[in-house]
């Protein structure tokens, strides 16, 4: 254990019970005092949605400013905050001993490694996301991601790992916080218990190499539970273990093959990896051996050919044919067309309980991610790396 971790121990005791996209805890070590980019907000005028076969032509443009993040949970409005993290949270001794197999080993070694015993409840369903991968006119290339959910609390995270790249990654905080009781409850609002949390439960995000990486949900009673002797990773522990380890899809696909995948809460889940040389995939697992589908566009239904093709929502159908028909009317896309692109296909059009709570666009060549929340497409959050 880290001399930082053990010293929060001493003060703090939890225990964790991980299920749905599984998420993590552990004391902060957080100690910069040096801020990067990070966000502002910037509002512009109102696009209708960008349709499937017409180009995007707006001459609108977005702002381009951002401003720093530090160690201090920032509340950009009522739902979604962000934060930055320097410093080691325990990643690689989790990967070196053994990852884990399951969501309750994960809480098991953050128990053992970086404090006691709190009783968390995740609840909650994934019901549908979307992403796509495009060039812009530049020459950049963009990743577009939406994540579609009843209403929930996100939070971003900005993380600079002592053994690992920077990332921007996006968390479900009430994954974290959701069935702490009495003083549970209470441990849960301090900011460095959240954000510890938070780098465990990462369900989309950027690293500094330009690598994109999200989790989106397929509507099928089989699960991922792979067994073939490797160590173990989760849902999250994935995506965390990506945006820390891998500078291109290539590599992404390597690590991933290094582990097995346990997903969460009996979820069937599948990727999708952008890179910022412009290889986009989906990995998808079937009968537990994973699938690579070389596609830009992925939303919540099996791409791989074979007896799960095409299993999922058909909602989930309708959304991957207006970005592929968009897609194959326009072979660039600057940032608004992205944007547009995303709110086409955001919940808000298909009138259905849950909203599209947050879109990124990602930047893959500048290392920027564009937030806008809850189909607010008037108004976003800029960072950098």
């Amino acid at each position: 254990m880290k001399k930082g971790l053990s010293v929060f121990s001493l003060i703090l005791s939890f225990s964790l019970t991980l299920a749905g996209c599984a998420a993590g805890n552990g004391p902060s070590s957080a100690s910069s005092s040096s801020p990067s980019n990070g966000q502002t907000q910037t509002n512009s005028p109102s696009v209708d949605s960008v349709s499937a076969n017409q180009p995007e032509s707006q001459p609108e443009s977005l702002s381009e400013n951002s401003i720093p993040l530090d160690r201090h949970i920032t509340q950009l409005e009522p739902g979604l905050s962000a934060v930055r993290f320097d410093g080691d949270y325990g990643f690689d001794e989790f990967l070196e001993q053994g990852g884990a197999f399951s969501d309750g080993e994960v809480a098991q070694y953050l128990v053992e490694n970086m404090a006691g015993e709190m009783g968390l409840d995740f609840l909650g369903k994934i019901f549908g996301c979307s992403t796509l991968a495009v060039s812009s006119p530049d020459g950049d290339i963009l990743f577009g991601r939406n994540f579609d959910w009843n209403t929930c609390n996100a939070m971003i995270v900005e993380a600079h790992p002592e053994n690992g790249y920077a990332s921007l990654s996006t968390v479900n905080m009430d994954f974290i916080t959701q069935g702490a009781e009495s003083t549970m409850g209470a441990v849960m609002k301090l900011e460095q218990v959240q954000t510890l949390a938070a780098l465990y439960a990462p369900l989309d995000g950027m690293n500094e190499t330009g690598l994109a990486v999200s989790v989106n949900m397929i509507q099928d009673s089989t699960n991922i539970s792979q067994n073939t002797g490797k160590p173990g990773i989760t849902t999250t522990t994935a995506i965390r273990l990506l945006l820390d380890k891998a500078a291109s899809v290539d590599e992404a696909l390597e690590l991933l093959g290094q582990y097995d995948l346990y997903a969460s809460m009996g979820y069937m889940v599948h990727f999708a990896i952008a890179d910022c040389f412009g290889r986009s995939v989906a990995v998808e697992y079937v009968n537990n051996e994973a699938v690579i589908i070389e596609t830009p566009v992925l939303t919540n239904f099996y791409l791989a050919p074979g007896e799960k093709n095409g299993i999922g929502t058909q909602q989930s159908h309708q959304r991957f044919e207006i970005l592929t028909d968009l897609l194959s009317h326009n072979s660039f896309l600057t940032e608004i067309g992205v944007r547009d692109a995303l709110s086409s296909v955001s919940k808000g059009n298909f009138g259905e309980f849950e909203s599209t709570e947050w879109s990124i666009i990602m930047n893959l060549t500048n290392k920027t991610a564009r937030y806008f929340h809850r189909e607010n497409y008037e108004n976003s959050y800029l960072f950098s790396l």
